[in-house]
């Protein structure tokens, strides 16, 4: 594929969007769990000409993540497993059915197999969502991952642990997202302690943790890899180095994630494995959300979600991208010829340095108000092309243990990395006056510094 200019890029867009405006009649296609930045996905095939109806895979919505938008429906439903939600979706005759998050893809590919429209199929869905099972099918294949043992037992894992040699292991959910119940364990006690406190709690997804993943520390950088396939043709959205700290408790949480350039010695072996990857788990349509770590061996899976990124903004991305992952993914259902022609096995160029910005707090208690005078200045700087305020008066705020409890995300991109810098410093220097917090108790840290 030839290199895509911004200039290019939205001379395509102009000529897509054209076409659907000269359609006659709206077809239909399907969402499922259209939570978080799966809300940008409905405008997306809007602007192709698609109208979308909303499946919700559980009685209730997910109370830990963005709910979906109605909205942005002609219709909402709520998935009976008595075959009337598939007989219901089938007289619409929808072009396509996807997930919009990651509870939704087990659904989805029920869904997508049985009316018959562009599928990864059902065989290896749970693959794609148990993370042993993901772990152990990509490890048949030779590529490069983590060890790992599932139990409910920790006695099991501290003797695996030790007989093995795996100090420091992770231990976490075996379906959850975010860093949610995640653990870096440097010894017996450590790893004792966390299986409590998986077994005790629900993933962000509602489900019960009944057992406990435990792998092998990855020593390394971790990454993101963002694609968008069609028939196995994966274009490549964009690669992001993640920056983490580590909290004195062993939980990892997320601070930045860098843009890479993707010639980048990095950004190479992390494609090509990625792309290895998505074959051997046939994740061949849509959209996926890889996570990698280099180790001192080369690249190794972390997980990979058949969705789009958590920190998917459009406009950010077509800033520093030159295009979005919710456009491409309208793109490859709604017209899969025109996304081949220009996007097959393609890969992003980064127009100007970018990064998302996830802040942590050490504040807990109720919050009594936001510093909107604060916000303003942070939206007024160059870089900022936008920022997501997570808590509002009245709503409690705990130190960050996870990507779910970091209060405030801030997209920046600009011509130049020192504008970049300069204006992340700035928001990093000031973010615990923009809330305003009413404590329980005495402060807990946590060990964010």
């Amino acid at each position: 594929m030839s290199e895509l200019t911004a200039d290019k890029h939205i001379e395509q867009w102009n000529r897509f969007e054209e076409a659907a405006r000269t359609d006659t009649g709206r077809a239909v296609g399907v969402l499922v769990d259209a939570y978080g930045t799966g809300n940008y996905l409905p405008a997306a095939f809007d602007r192709l000409g698609i109208d979308v109806v909303h499946v919700q895979s559980s009685p209730e919505p997910i109370a830990r993540m963005q709910p979906w938008n109605r909205s942005s429906y002609v219709d909402g439903l709520v998935y009976n497993p008595d075959g009337s939600t598939g007989l219901a979706l089938k007289e619409l005759e929808p072009r396509f059915v996807i997930p919009g998050q990651e509870p939704g893809v087990r659904l989805a590919d029920q869904l997508s197999e049985a009316l018959g429209v562009r599928t990864n199929g059902t065989e290896l869905s749970e693959a794609r969502r148990n993370k042993f099972k993901m772990i152990e099918t990509v490890a048949a294949a030779g590529l490069r991952t983590a060890a790992q043992l599932i139990t409910d037992d920790a006695e099991e894992a501290v003797v695996w642990a030790e007989e093995s040699g795996h100090w420091p292991c992770v231990a976490k959910p075996l379906s959850s997202a975010s860093t949610d119940g995640v653990f870096i364990c440097r010894d017996a006690d450590a790893l004792r302690a966390a299986f409590p406190s998986i077994l005790t709690s629900t993933t962000v997804f509602n489900g019960t943790n009944t057992e406990v993943l435990v792998q092998s520390f990855l020593e390394g950088t971790e990454y993101i890899v963002d694609t968008v396939s069609v028939d196995g043709h994966a274009y490549v959205c964009g690669v992001w180095q993640y920056e983490k700290r580590l909290l004195s408790n062993g939980k990892p949480i997320y601070n930045r994630d860098i843009l890479v350039s993707p010639t980048d010695p990095a950004a190479v072996a992390l494609i090509d494995y990625t792309r290895a990857m998505l074959d051997v788990l046939r994740i061949h349509n849509g959209p996926a959300h890889t996570e990698l770590i280099i180790t001192q061996d080369g690249p190794a899976l972390v997980e990979v979600g058949a969705r789009v990124n958590g920190h998917l903004h459009p406009a950010f991305h077509d800033a520093c991208l030159g295009t979005n992952s919710a456009d491409l993914t309208a793109l490859a259902y709604v017209r899969p010829e025109q996304f081949l022609a220009a996007y097959r096995d393609g890969v992003y160029q980064k127009l100007q340095p970018a990064v998302v910005y996830n802040a942590p707090t050490v504040l807990a208690g109720e919050v009594v108000s936001v510093n909107d005078e604060l916000v303003e200045e942070i939206r007024s700087r160059p870089s900022v092309v936008d920022l997501t305020l997570k808590r509002r008066p009245r709503d409690v705020m705990v130190p960050t243990h996870d990507l779910l409890t970091s209060p405030l995300r801030v997209f920046l991109t600009a011509p130049d990395q020192a504008t970049v810098d300069a204006d992340y410093r700035f928001i990093e220097s000031v973010r615990e006056a923009i809330y305003e917090v009413q404590p329980f108790g005495p402060r807990v840290t946590c060990g964010v510094v």
